[in-house]
This record gives structure tokens, C-alpha cells and sequence, in this order.
């Protein structure tokens, strides 16, 4: 599939606090370098809806060793795979009415503990799920036989370089992806002539692993297409899915060996090839997969600009010994999330690396996977993600439609047919609502035309007035949802913080793009609802001085269960900014208190960027820097980048983008701050040097 990626069309650099960083420096001094075969250090190459990750020899030798590490994907946007609904499963099966006092039943698609809802729910949550498209690797070669590894991820070009000797021989490895096609290039360099295999795996349909089933004799065939010049073409059927293959060298020859693996076998002691995935076949004879060295060049051309281009930070004047790890991991998280996160459908949480949610995506990490490329300069990266948004409002729009809100719901676990997968939980969080409207906001501020989604907005908060409640009090109110703190459950929440406050922020805001838009047709009785829905939002609710988990949940800080997880009444004043919605010394209080007492064992990667950010609004550096550093497991970041949650979820891009967005808050600040950095102390140890930042709304 061909990538047009537009660069720079809305990016424009920005001259933040001192001389101009030396961009090269910069990230070469942060390249990963790895000397063993470490299953937690693998690296990735990709251009962002395409991602090809390798081990220790630079190809994807060990697939089967490395799947409980950092495994060796290759993935991608458009990669999807379904088992058979041999039983007719339909999403209708999945559905279960309740009464959250509304005057009538609103079905939610959810899961069931027995009989064929259940089994229905089953089909649809992991159907369909994304695809392992071809493990590229060495063959024959055995980890024993593999020593003196010295391999570096150079991200100022986009390049994997690795070393090794193999039985005593050198070795050397050039692995790439090109920028505008789903294709691995690679070059090698060996006396010893080592085949390289590609071999096909059978889909798991696994809620999380490696989506590699390596049992012969699976449902799934590749067979010869065509040879023309230096490429052949292989065609991968497995059920109703099919795709195409195209190997292109010159100096190897190129076979079909066995069951669903290919052959390349060199014929030269230096020579290279690329691997071309997609999904269609143009038989005209232009098969489109690049040759391996123009390919790598224009990899590197694009990777040198990209760099170039855009926000970048400086830490090199720090004198804080934590200033160097902070560095680390902001300039990996900027390449990680290029490659994996900036496609054209929004991410999966390990993103283009391995499967998590049977792949699927999750509309309310949207935000923290991408809204930084707004904000770092490349919001074309976001402008072309959210594109999707416009394929999936007819099921959205059904969504609402079916429980009686005007509008669009936006789903939350999906994939880029739009449909809903069933979910005790995830059907009933709102806080993805909201998103679409503040990350357009976010282009429209990056200097994108972004006008084109105003009938998004609009439908979207059409759906936001239609869910607020008119109480007894004659205050509006949320309930029958679960805000992002999940251990709360739809019966019983009313007034969850963070939705209240996000609910009150992204009314305003589309407020301001129908008057923007001179949308006269938003005079009426909808604009009329939306103002008076603004007007009297419930605020925040507190006790003894704290923001409590809801206003339904009064005794939050007795009840260790309630300060677990997300802590998302941070995020009220964090990710949004100052509203009437609350007080900023009660949230001082309830920041401390979180500091102290929260169980931070039973969080998430992005749950520090959230604390950081609260702390910056409040304006406590030190306190934001203990956030965003503080050494816990969800907070580690691996040496290929990666933030590592536990042994189920050993990539986490969520983390790696929110820590973006707070850096970008750090340095850049928000709308009326003055201060510059001021998320960093002024104690003369942290000398941060930024440009090309925008602030935060």
C-alpha cells in the first residue's frame, strides 16, 4: 500500500529558550544500542501505518524466542484477519438493555457469562483482529551460534545496523522500511551466504500476543503469482482474507521451499533485497516494491527532514542527573510514535509491535497517542489519522441513535470498520467523546484547515448535549457511564470529574467553531440546549477538601479500591485547562494527596504525564518532575524506548505519547502562562532548551 506522507504542510518551527539545538546531536546521542540477544530490546523500524521490528541479527530471526518480549512484528494498518462466522453471529446478539432513569431502555453492546450471547460476544471481540503479515529472518541460524552482537537503532535516518559473527564469520545488517511503501529493506554483508526465509503464520485471534500460530497444516496457503525482472510476487490467502508478497533482488534468487515459506537465497557475499506487503495486486506489471539501497536512501532523506523539521528538546545543559534518562526517552518516544501511531486508522496501545486487544484500538487513548503531533510541530501526522473518524460516524451515529441520543457516540475498543466490540466497560466510557473536538481543535491551533471536520464537531457535541441529565436541583449531570477511573461502575457513577470538566471544555470549544464556521443554522434550539447544558454543568464534587472519584462516591479516600488506577481527577485540571468547573486549591489538595497515598502499583503508563501536568497548571515543577520520573514499573521505559507495563503489555505507546504532550507542557507552557519552562525548576539545574513547541489550550 503506497503512504503519502505529507510533511511539514502545517508545521512551523518555533524559537524557544536559547540557541538553536543541534537536531543531529541531539537524537544520535539517544540512538538504542544493543550487545545481546535481549528479548526486551528489540528494535523497530517503520513509517508510520507499517512497522517492521527485528532481533538481535536485524532481521526477525527468533520470532518464537521473542514473543514474550518485545516481539517481532510486522503490522499494519490496512493487515486484518477474521475467523469464520460459520454460527452467523450477528452485533445485535451482543446487546443488553438497561435503565440509567433516562425513561426508556438504552442497549449496550456487552459481554455475557454463558449460552450463545456469550459465544457471539466472544466472535465479535476478537473479530477481526490484526495480522502478523511474514516473519523476514535468517535461516537455520541458531542464537548459540551468534556472538559479538553490536547493533544500534540509528533514528537520525531510520536505519537498524547491526554486527555479529556467526560461526566465527562477520556479519552486517542494513535493515529500513520505505517512507511511502509497506516494504523491509535490508542489505547483508557475509562471507557466510545465509539464506533469509520468509516465513507466514496462521493468525491467533489471541486477546494479546504475538498473533503468530506456527501449527503446520493451519487454513491458510501462499502460493507463485509472478516473476518479472528481480520481483516476484506471492499471494497469501487465509480465509477471506488475502494479501500479496513481492520479493525484489538482483543478486538472490527467490522460491517458494515449503508450506507457507519463501526462500532467498543470496548469490553474492554482499547483497540485498526489500519485501513489499499489500493488499492488492497490480497485474499491469508495476508491482511497486522499491529496490533496496534507493529505498534506504529515501528513508534516510526522510528521516533527516522529519528530524529537522517539527519541536525538539535539549537537555544536554542540564545538571540534574535525571535531566539525561528524561532526554532518552522523549527522543525515542518521538520516534516510536512516528512510526507506529501516525497512520491512517488511530493506533493499538503496542501499536504496529505485537497485539493487544486482539489489535483492536481504543478511542480513548486517542488523545494520548497522538495529540502531541500537534503540538511538536507534525500535526500532519494527526490530521491523517483522524480522517478515519469520518468512515466510522454512520456506525457512531447508530450508536446513539439505538439508545436515544442525538448525535454521534463515539465507540471506544474498534478497529477500522467502525464496529463496536462488546465490552462490559468499554461501552460505557464517555471520555473518548469528547476527543474528537479537542484534537481539532489542536490543528485548527497548529495552523492546519481543519474545517473540514466541523460537521464532526458538530454531531459530536450534539451527542455531549443529549447525554447531560436535567436533575431535580436544575443542574445538568452525567451518569449511567464509567469514567476513565474504571473500578467505578455505570449504575451507580453520576458526575465522574475529569468527564465533567471535559464535557464543559469541549462544549466551549465547539461553541467557538460554529461561530467560527458562521454556522447560522446553530442559533437555534440545539445551539440554545448546548448553552444552557454549559450554564448549569454540575461542578466538581468535594469532600473535607479533595475532589472525589464522583460526586456518587463520597467515600473515595476510604476505600483503597477508589484510589487505584486511573487517577483521572487530575486530568480535569491537567489535560484541560482552568474551568469554573472547580477550585484550583482544592485541586492542589487532591494533587498532594495523590502524590502520597495512591496505590501506584495499580496505574498505567500515562497516569504520570496526567500528575504531571496537574502540577505544572498548579505551577510545582519540582512536583511535576517527581511525576513524570517516578520509578515505578508502569513508568519504565526499555533501552528500544518501549514503556513497559507488566509481562502481558511490554510496549504501552499511550505512555510514550502522553509523556510528549507533558513535555510540550513543561517547556511551552498553556494559554496566559507567561513563565518560561514552567515545568521545570528555576535552581539553575535544569538549563531546558526547546523549539518549535506550541503551548497547550
Amino acid at each position: 500500500m503506497k503512504r503519502i506522507l505529507v510533511l511539514f504542510a502545517c508545521a512551523g518551527i518555533l524559537v524557544g529558550c536559547g540557541s538553536r539545538i543541534d537536531r543531529e546531536a541531539l537524537v544520535r546521542r539517544n540512538n538504542p544500542h544493543v550487545t545481546s540477544i535481549d528479548t526486551l530490546a528489540s528494535l523497530s523500524v517503520g513509517n508510520g501505518g507499517f512497522a517492521f521490528t527485528v532481533d538481535a541479527t536485524g532481521l526477525q530471526t527468533w520470532p518464537e524466542m521473542y514473543s514474550n518480549g518485545v516481539p517481532l512484528g510486522t503490522m499494519s494498518d490496512w493487515g486484518w484477519h477474521s475467523f469464520p462466522n460459520t454460527e452467523g453471529y450477528t452485533a445485535e446478539e451482543c446487546l443488553r438493555s438497561y435503565d440509567f432513569g433516562r425513561g426508556r431502555a438504552e442497549p449496550y453492546s456487552c459481554q455475557f457469562a454463558a449460552g450463545r450471547q456469550q459465544a457471539a460476544a466472544d466472535y465479535m471481540r476478537a473479530n477481526p483482529h490484526r495480522l502478523h503479515l511474514g516473519a523476514v529472518g535468517f535461516s537455520g541460524m541458531a542464537p548459540e551460534d551468534v556472538s559479538v552482537i553490536d547493533q544500534t537503532l540509528d533514528m537520525w535516518e531510520g536505519v537498524i545496523k547491526s554486527s555479529f559473527l556467526y560461526k566465527g564469520l562477520p556479519v552486517k545488517v542494513l535493515t529500513s522500511v520505505d517512507p511511502s511503501a509497506d516494504a523491509v529493506c535490508a542489505t547483508v554483508s557475509t562471507a557466510a551466504r545465509i539464506p533469509v526465509s520468509i516465513r507466514f503464520p496462521y493468525p491467533t485471534g489471541q486477546h494479546t500476543d504475538d498473533a503468530c500460530d506456527w501449527v503446520i497444516g493451519r487454513p491458510h496457503s501462499t502460493v507463485f503469482v509472478s516473476r518479472e525482472g528481480d520481483e516476484t510476487v506471492f499471494r497469501r490467502d487465509m480465509d477471506s482474507t488475502i494479501y500479496y508478497v513481492t520479493v525484489r533482488s538482483s543478486d538472490a534468487s527467490v522460491s517458494l521451499t515449503g508450506e507457507n515459506t519463501v526462500s532467498i537465497v543470496p548469490e553474492a557475499d554482499e547483497w540485498s533485497f526489500s519485501v513489499l506487503f499489500s493488499p492488492s495486486y497490480n497485474a499491469s506489471g508495476d508491482l511497486g516494491c522499491p529496490a533496496a539501497l534507493e529505498s534506504r536512501e529515501a528513508a534516510a532523506s526522510w528521516w533527516r527532514a522529519w528530524w529537522r523539521s517539527g519541536a525538539a528538546v535539549d537537555f544536554s545543559r542540564c545538571t540534574d542527573p535525571r535531566a539525561a534518562e528524561l532526554e532518552r526517552r522523549v527522543v525515542l518516544s518521538q520516534y516510536l510514535t512516528a512510526i507506529q501511531s501516525s497512520g491512517d486508522t488511530p493506533p493499538q496501545e503496542t501499536g504496529l509491535t505485537y497485539n493487544s486487544w486482539f489489535g483492536k484500538f481504543h478511542l480513548e487513548m486517542e488523545w494520548w497517542h497522538q495529540a502531541h503531533f500537534a503540538l511538536w510541530g507534525h500535526p500532519e501526522m494527526l490530521d491523517r489519522t483522524l480522517d478515519w473518524y469520518f468512515d466510522s460516524a454512520p456506525v457512531a451515529e447508530e450508536i446513539a441513535s439505538r439508545q436515544g441520543f442525538d448525535g454521534i457516540r463515539w465507540m471506544k475498543m474498534t478497529d477500522p470498520s467502525g464496529q463496536e466490540a462488546p465490552s462490559d466497560i468499554g461501552s460505557f466510557l464517555i471520555w473518548q467523546q469528547p476527543h474528537l473536538i479537542y484534537l481539532a481543535e489542536l490543528l485548527n491551533r497548529a495552523g492546519c484547515d481543519a474545517s473540514r471536520f466541523a460537521p464532526l464537531v458538530r454531531r459530536t457535541a450534539d451527542f455531549m448535549v443529549s447525554f447531560a441529565s436535567l436533575d431535580d436541583s436544575g443542574r445538568y449531570v452525567l451518569k449511567g457511564c464509567i469514567p476513565a477511573q474504571e473500578t467505578l461502575r455505570p449504575e451507580t457513577t453520576v458526575n465522574p470529574p475529569f468527564e465533567l470538566s471535559y464535557w464543559h471544555y469541549a462544549l466551549n470549544v465547539a461553541r467557538q467553531w460554529f461561530e467560527w464556521a458562521g454556522n447560522t443554522a446553530e442559533t437555534g434550539p440545539a445551539s440554545q440546549r448546548l448553552d444552557d447544558v454549559l450554564s448549569r454543568l454540575s461542578p466538581l464534587a468535594e469532600r473535607d477538601g479533595l475532589y472525589l472519584a464522583a460526586e456518587s462516591e463520597p467515600d473515595t479516600y476510604s476505600r483503597p479500591e477508589l484510589f487505584s488506577d486511573h487517577m483521572a481527577v487530575l486530568a480535569a485540571f491537567g489535560v484541560l485547562p482552568e474551568s469554573p468547573q472547580f477550585d484550583k486549591e482544592t485541586m492542589r489538595n487532591t494533587l498532594h494527596w495523590v502524590m502520597d497515598n495512591w496505590n501506584w502499583d495499580r496505574t498505567w503508563g500515562w497516569d504520570y504525564p496526567v500528575t504531571c501536568m496537574t502540577a505544572v497548571r498548579l505551577g510545582e515543577p519540582e512536583t511535576a518532575l517527581d511525576a513524570i520520573l517516578m520509578p515505578r514499573r508502569t513508568n519504565t521505559y526499555l533501552p528500544n524506548g518501549h514503556n513497559y507495563q507488566d509481562s502481558r503489555l511490554r510496549c504501552y505507546l499511550p505512555g510514550n505519547g502522553g509523556l510528549l504532550t507533558a513535555v510540550a507542557l513543561m517547556c511551552a507552557g498553556y494559554d496566559g502562562c507567561t513563565e518560561p519552562n514552567p515545568g521545570f525548576p528555576k535552581d539553575g539545574t535544569w538549563d531546558v532548551r526547546w523549539e518549535g513547541l506550541l503551548p497547550l489550550p
